[in-house]
């Protein structure tokens, strides 16, 4: 029998520490909260960093194939560091969605071009799709591609699209490079902006299939591990807003004693301390089933999302208001947390779809 093996290897930890002092250098809060104004920053440099120079986007592809041969275990880590740091960068889209649905399909030349990072990848998917419950939008007449995606993450940085078609047969999956006769990308308004969402419309559209009948397959596995993952994501966020409150009212006093004496914050953070922890609990399970393959694995996704998401949001609430009037202030980076906890709150589904495909993976009567 596998073990879970809830634990950080000497070797997830080293990759932690990798992740953590690029994106403290290149991904100050000052130069995020950028993405908020009318002309964005622009942090391409900083996913090519993270791409090519650690070679973080070939993580979860094969050593025959170009990248590392790491596991979900190692993105996990890498996915918990970029929800500390609110960093605005592809990873999920690109690294994770794009390249475990292509190798899935079985596309090794693209999966290369993906692994070392001279190509950045999107699955047009929406992000609120909950696993299991994909439908097409997009329809394959003829030779060429009709219809619209709305709310993908990832599109605008995106060197190829991945795109579950609708064919004669079923769902087929297609390769469109980015920029092809027929492709509209539109910016969506949203309420993260350092994770931007963009309406895809493909009109008669040229296409490549890749698939040989297991497009349904690739999709599900992908949005399956993207849920994984992203309560990494959520993770280190909420550890990033615990620890950085606690130190914050440690040190602010009110009355001559610091808050944090005051029976009353002590309670609050005691409760988040037991949420977030058990939060790690659930993150790494998820992850560590994903690696080991095992059966598992899509019970403890759902678990992990339907849970996370919630502390992620409380975490960085508590965040807001513990720190009083300048946890609401544009400068001070909390609402950066807030904003990223409420996304993923609805990415892949919200917690009560988690909640009911949870029950129907474990035979629960409605």
């Amino acid at each position: 029998m596998n073990t879970a093996d809830l634990l950080y290897s000497d070797t997830e930890d080293a990759l932690r520490d990798s992740v953590r002092r690029l994106l403290a250098d290149r991904c100050a809060h000052e130069l995020v909260v950028g993405a908020y104004d009318g002309t964005p920053a622009d942090f391409s440099g900083v996913w090519k960093s993270l791409a090519v120079e650690l070679g973080l986007a070939g993580l979860l592809v094969p050593e025959e194939l170009g990248g590392a041969g790491a596991s979900a275990r190692e993105a996990a880590v890498v996915m918990e560091e970029i929800g500390r740091a609110v960093a605005p960068v592809p990873y999920l889209s690109s690294a994770v969605l794009a390249t475990v649905a292509l190798l899935k399909a079985g596309d090794t030349e693209t999966v290369g071009a993906l692994a070392d990072g001279t190509t950045t990848g999107a699955l047009t998917v929406g992000l609120a799709t909950a696993p299991g419950l994909f439908t097409p939008t997009v329809r394959r007449e003829g030779d060429a591609l009709t219809g619209t995606v709305t709310s993908v993450a990832g599109v605008s940085e995106a060197d190829i699209l991945i795109v579950p078609v609708e064919g004669p047969g079923g769902l087929e999956l297609h390769t469109v490079p980015a920029g092809t006769a027929g492709v509209t990308v539109t910016p969506v308004l949203a309420l993260d902006m350092t994770r931007p969402l963009s309406d895809v419309a493909f009109d008669a559209a040229a296409s490549i299939r890749i698939d040989d009948g297991n497009a349904a397959a690739a999709v599900r596995e992908a949005l399956v591990l993207g849920a994984a993952l992203l309560a990494s994501e959520q993770l280190g966020l909420a550890q990033w807003c615990f620890e950085t409150t606690l130190a914050y009212v440690k040190d602010r006093t009110q009355f001559g004693r610091a808050v944090g004496s005051f029976q009353a914050i002590k309670h609050r953070l005691a409760d988040l301390w037991l949420e977030v922890t058990s939060a790690a609990a659930a993150a790494r399970y998820a992850a560590d089933t994903a690696a080991r393959g095992d059966a598992d694995a899509e019970v403890a996704a759902a678990v992990a999302q339907a849970y996370c998401s919630g502390v992620a949001v409380h975490a960085a609430e508590e965040c807001v208001q513990l720190h009083g009037g300048i946890g609401m202030t544009w400068e001070y980076p909390a609402h950066l947390y807030l904003k990223r906890a409420k996304s993923d709150q609805l990415a892949f589904g919200t917690a009560y779809r988690h909640r009911a495909h949870l029950a129907g993976l474990i035979d629960l009567p409605a």
